[in-house]
């Protein structure tokens, strides 16, 4: 498997888990102000998640235009 394959198969995961963490920043919103101390830490995990997407797709464009 080349590694472009093997970063598309890492963007696919890192996909999946920013959404997932999408939707508990969603569920947390509705919630409120239950959970309220948890803003902060479910954002920062939120924000981390589609960092780690965004610099994987960063990544595969500079692979595919090499």
């Amino acid at each position: 498997m080349s590694s472009v394959d093997e970063l598309k198969a890492e963007i696919k995961k890192l996909s999946a888990k920013a959404t997932n963490m999408k939707m508990n920043l969603h569920d947390l919103s509705e919630e409120l102000p239950i959970n309220w101390g948890t803003i902060l830490t479910v954002a920062q995990e939120t924000y981390e998640a589609y960092s780690a997407l965004e610099a994987a797709r960063q990544k595969l464009k500079e692979l595919e235009t090499a």
